[in-house]
């Protein structure tokens, strides 16, 4: 499972990027908001990464923040919404705007994206909905906080703790006061904290 890449990028467009770590070439979809988040070929860049495994291939999307990497997760998680039309949602609304809509029934909105059709933005609104309300959306809203951005290892520890089983909302809770008490980006030191804090 790659959760996490850093390289150099060797090319990037609207839909997709290759990027270079350790000599080798990782070809990624993104949605837009990533894409354009990105800076020019050749420099150094960092990608959040949702690894797909099917029997026939294997496909990477990438997504410049943690934020565009959950809701990915979640609209992946709604009946009928496969990895590209989650990302070609992510590229047609902002994820503090999709939330939004979520949470105010805004189907309509929602319909206006290319590939979402009425059915389709019913089932985000009614599946997405009840999540989106019992998790006090850790997502940013508009008018409020945008949350806090994570080191690499705090990445490599929210993921070891997912990978445990721990839901997203309480693992990210657990890891921000961990790292207060920790002090310092040390991975061991912050995973046993955070799942200290979560007993």
């Amino acid at each position: 499972m790659i959760a996490h890449l850093r390289g150099t990028l060797l090319e990037k467009h609207p839909n997709g990027a290759v990027l270079e770590c350790g000599g080798v070439g990782y070809a990624l979809t993104l949605p837009v908001s990533t894409y354009t988040a990105l800076p020019e070929a050749g420099a150094e860049a960092r990608m959040h990464v949702y690894t797909v495994v099917r029997e026939d291939a294997i496909q990477l999307f990438g997504f410049a923040t943690t934020d565009e990497k959950a809701m990915f997760e979640q609209l992946i998680s709604v009946s009928g919404i496969g990895p590209k039309l989650a990302v070609t949602i992510l590229s047609g609304i902002g994820v503090n705007d999709l939330a939004g809509a979520v949470l105010g029934g805004d189907g309509a909105r929602l319909v206006r994206i290319p590939g979402v059709g009425k059915k389709t933005a019913e089932r985000i609104v009614l599946e997405l909905k009840d999540k989106f309300q019992k998790w006090g959306v850790a997502l940013a809203q508009p008018g409020t906080a945008k949350p806090a951005v994570l080191q690499p290892v705090e990445d490599d520890v929210l993921s070891a703790l997912l990978n445990l089983g721990c839901a997203r909302p309480a693992a990210e809770a657990a890891l921000l006061k961990a790292r207060e008490v920790v002090g310092s980006y040390d991975f061991e030191a912050l995973f046993r904290k955070a799942l200290e804090l979560l007993r």
